[in-house]
Formats: C-alpha cells, sequence, structure tokens
C-alpha cells in the first residue's frame, strides 16, 4: 500500500515508523514532514491544514490510504473531504472531531450521558465568567478556551486575580483567536493524571497502554503550559482495576453517546483521566493520537499499527487482535531556549547520525518535532525540537536510558525537564 501521513511532528514520525513495519506498507509519504521525518519517508510541503491541497495531492499520487494526525485538518473535515474523493482515511469525521474541538460540545456531551467530569459552566461574557468564578470563591479555578489552542488553551487559576486575567487573555485581547469566544469555567480536580489512548470504530473500542504526560515546562511541574515535555508509558497509577472502571463508567459510554448523538468516532479517541478521590474523572478529549503520548505507547505496540487502523476505518477493529509488548518506555522532549514562548529557529543540532537517529543506541528511537535540514545536518525549527524515547524491561531502566541518549544530543538554547517519570516511580 501507498500511504500518506498528514503532518510534521514528532508524533507523525512516530505513527509513520511505525506503519513502515507493517508488510502491507510499500510506500510511505508525509506532507508537510520534517527534516527527520524525510529520512524515513518522502516529504511533499503542504500545510497539514490546506485541505484542498492535500486532497489534489492525494489523488495525484493514488494513494491507497491517508493518516490524518493532527487536531486542526479533523475539526476542518479533512477525512470528510478525502471519503468524498474516495481516498479512505485515518481518524473522525468533522462532526466527531468536535469532541476535541469544542469544549462546551465536550462537557455538555458529558453531562447528557452522565460521563464524570469535573463541575462546570459555559460563558460568552467575560464578566459574567468573573462574576460566576468570585460566587463560587473556590481557588485553583480551571478557565479552558473552547476552540483548538496548540494545547495551550486551558488556564490553571491560583486567584481572583489571576482568573481575571486569564479571561482578559483569552475573551477580550483574543490571544486564541475565535477559538476563546467561549470559555469553560471548571472545577479544580486533583490526583494522578493518566493519558490513555484508545482505537475505535465508533462500536469496539481497544485501549492502548496507559501513559503520563508532563504539561509544564520547568522541573516540578512549574512554569507555563506546553504540548508536553515529556511521557513515560505505562503509568503505574493506572490499576488493572482503575481501567476496567473507566470502560465501564467512561470509554464505553463515551463511543455510545457519539453514536446516540449520531457523528460515531473512528479514529484514535484520546482520554485525558484525573483520578481523583471520587473516581476516575474525564479532564479532556482529544480527537486524535496525543503528543508526545504516542512517542511513549506506540514503540510498545507489538501488532501491526496498519492493520489496525484499516480494521478501524472499515468498522471491523473486532477482527483484529491489538498486543502490547511488555516493558516500559519513557520519552524526554528536548525544546528550544524560551519555549512555550518566543524562541529562536535554526540553531544547528549537533550529535545526530545522517540518519537522524543516535549510532549505537539500541531500543532509542529520537523523534524529529521541530527540525529543519541546514549545511548537510539538521537544525531547530520549531519549539519542541527531538523527543528521544527508550524502551526497556522497566521505567526506571528506560527513563535512564533515555536521559543518557538524550545528554548525546546538543544545540544552543536546549532544555529539557529533569525529572520526566520521577511522579510515576513514586507509585512502582
Amino acid at each position: 500500500m501507498k500511504i500518506l501521513v498528514v503532518g510534521g511532528g514528532g508524533r507523525e514520525h512516530a505513527i509513520l515508523r511505525k506503519l513502515k513495519e507493517s508488510p502491507l506498507c510499500t510506500e510511505i509519504w508525509a506532507a508537510p514532514g520534517n527534516a527527520g521525518i524525510g529520512c524515513d519517508a518522502r516529504c511533499k510541503p503542504i500545510a497539514a491544514t490546506d485541505l484542498a491541497g492535500m486532497v489534489e495531492f492525494a489523488k495525484q499520487e493514488r494513494f491507497d490510504y491517508v493518516v490524518v494526525t493532527p487536531d486542526d485538518p479533523l475539526a476542518l473535515g479533512m477525512v470528510d473531504a478525502l471519503e468524498a474523493a474516495d481516498i479512505p482515511a485515518f481518524g473522525p469525521n468533522k462532526a466527531a472531531a468536535r469532541i476535541e474541538a469544542s469544549k462546551v460540545f465536550a462537557k455538555n456531551l458529558m453531562k447528557k450521558y452522565g460521563i464524570p467530569t469535573a463541575r462546570y459552566e459555559v460563558f460568552e461574557d467575560p464578566q459574567k465568567a468573573m462574576d460566576y468564578i468570585r460566587r463560587q470563591g473556590r481557588y485553583p479555578v480551571v478557565v479552558k478556551a473552547d476552540g483548538l489552542a496548540l494545547g495551550k488553551g486551558v488556564l490553571i487559576c491560583e486567584n481572583e486575580a489571576a482568573a481575571g486575567d486569564a479571561l482578559h487573555e483569552i475573551m477580550v485581547e483574543g490571544k486564541f483567536g475565535a477559538s476563546g469566544s467561549r470559555v469553560v469555567v471548571e472545577e479544580f480536580l486533583t490526583g494522578p493524571e493518566v493519558s490513555v489512548l484508545s482505537f475505535t470504530d465508533g462500536r469496539v473500542i481497544v485501549p492502548m497502554v496507559s501513559s503520563m504526560d508532563h504539561k509544564r515546562a520547568l522541573d516540578g511541574d512549574k512554569g507555563l503550559n506546553t504540548g508536553g515535555m515529556g511521557v513515560v508509558a505505562p503509568n503505574p497509577y493506572y490499576t488493572a482495576g482503575i481501567a476496567a472502571r473507566c470502560m465501564d463508567e467512561i470509554f464505553l459510554p463515551t463511543v455510545q453517546a457519539m453514536q446516540a448523538e449520531g457523528c460515531p468516532f473512528k479514529g484514535c479517541l484520546y482520554f485525558g483521566l484525573m483520578l481523583t478521590p471520587d473516581g476516575p474523572k474525564v479532564i479532556e478529549y482529544n480527537c486524535r493520537f496525543g503528543d508526545p503520548e504516542t512517542q511513549g505507547v506506540l514503540p510498545l505496540l507489538d501488532s501491526d499499527l496498519l492493520e489496525i487502523m484499516l480494521a478501524v476505518t472499515g468498522g471491523r477493529l473486532h477482527e483484529v487482535p491489538v498486543s502490547w509488548k511488555p516493558g516500559a518506555a519513557a520519552c524526554v522532549v528536548l525544546a528550544s531556549g524560551g519555549y512555550p514562548e518566543g524562541y529562536q529557529k535554526g540553531k544547528p543540532i549537533a550529535g545526530l547520525a545522517a540518519d537522524g537517529q543516535l549510532e549505537g543506541e539500541a531500543d532509542v528511537a529520537v523523534y524529529h518535532a521541530g527540525t529543519a535540514q541546514k549545511e548537510g545536518g539538521f537544525a531547530t525549527n520549531g519549539g519542541r525540537v527531538l523527543g528521544v524515547t527508550a524502551t526497556a524491561p522497566s521505567l526506571p531502566e528506560a527513563l535512564g536510558k533515555a536521559y543518557a541518549a538524550a545528554g548525546r544530543i546538543t544545540f544552543e538554547g536546549m532544555h529539557c525537564r529533569s525529572d520526566i517519570g520521577r511522579r510515576a516511580l513514586k507509585a512502582l
């Protein structure tokens, strides 16, 4: 099969490398891709959000299958557009992608179908939102932009002043554009966080190995929220008992709710969960593979990813076995100085071989997120530059290998968290 992966980040690199393992895959492309992805696939510089351009390219090249991974093209309806052109694609259609594209849709869905989540209210007026927060008088409080905001539209406010600043930033200054025209004001939940990616064909749902993301930029969960600074898998807080409860109370009810609403979800459905004293609750849904969770989870997949994806698209997920390797994985993200705020690009990267990987490192993969080619080598071209993932029989071993490997890579201004997995180790 000739396959196209839409996107150009670390998640896409991890998906693409796993797809290449399938004997069904004979040729693979990425659009737009990046310098590191270009070592594993042919790249075409088409923006992931260019629906017409992507569909035309897919028709010209006669791709057998297209994997749409980022949230923006899914929310815009790229899967619908490809299917209208008789090109099979992996991912939810526009109606189902609302589960991430609109926080209001997701929260109302959970309320209607009794899926456990934080208490919330929706506001279109910043003053009314502020009045509500003052009346509640409970801090921290969570303020979320309704729409997509590159993973940065969720603000945890420690006091009234911070809440006022958040509302002003989102709704008055328009930091996230139209995504901030409505906000969800939500109670702050406490407990270990768990990410669970899952395959679903709209009826059957198969959870993947659980993981723990690290969103804050600095050690000790300090600093600004980012797209993710690292991940470990599996998450030791997510026990078999909790997994069973999540299947009964959250996973199956969500798939059934989407069916009942007339927008069955087919693709990768991501559950961001909080294990509260009152049981597991949904913090957020994503309509696609998480980043960097994918870079930690997919290296542990033992089954053929392409076969699974084809079964999802064809509504026959029950026919395909999904098995996992024993052991653990850890991914450490190497970011540009200043990320998630302003940062410089074009810094030469030292330590990588010509194929974008590390020489002589068994069970280590370097996933390129924001890289470009420069003078025969690689240079930084984004906030999150590389994800270094290691697998091992145990989590402590995986973390040791990941950090040792990451230590072989340097570029000006590089920063990474030194405590990825520390909370997880406490639960072992």
